[in-house]
């Protein structure tokens, strides 16, 4: 599965995905030229490229995704970030879902954590 970390998620995210499983495919917006662009903008972009969206922003990009599946436009995947979770259960959860989800599965799919 291949992410993609809203501009919004913590750097330390990052390095704990990538020190706890190697090789983990994932980008940050800002890495790719998306700092500051609309969430419209990174669904979109992330779409083209099969990447699941990683984001705290819970009320618009939510709204975002939402308006892309009404609109029958395909959505790889959002995993939002519920308030106040802690950095460890975030990445545990993370990490879960890296290793049990399938290629595809969070197609259309918007899921929180931790779960």
């Amino acid at each position: 599965m291949k992410l993609l970390l809203d501009e919004n998620v913590e750097t330390a995210l990052l390095r704990g995905l990538l020190r706890r499983r190697p090789g983990t495919d994932v980008l940050r917006v800002v890495d790719v030229g998306l700092g500051g662009r609309s969430d419209a903008e990174v669904l979109a972009w992330a779409a083209e490229r099969g990447r699941v969206v990683v984001s705290k922003d819970r009320a618009t990009m939510g709204l975002e995704a939402i308006r892309r599946l009404e609109a029958g436009a395909p959505m790889p995947g959002l995993i939002l970030v519920r308030r106040g979770a802690g950095l460890g259960q975030v990445l545990e959860d993370l990490l879960l879902i890296l290793e049990a989800a399938q290629e595809g599965e969070l197609e259309g799919r918007i899921l929180y954590i931790p779960l």
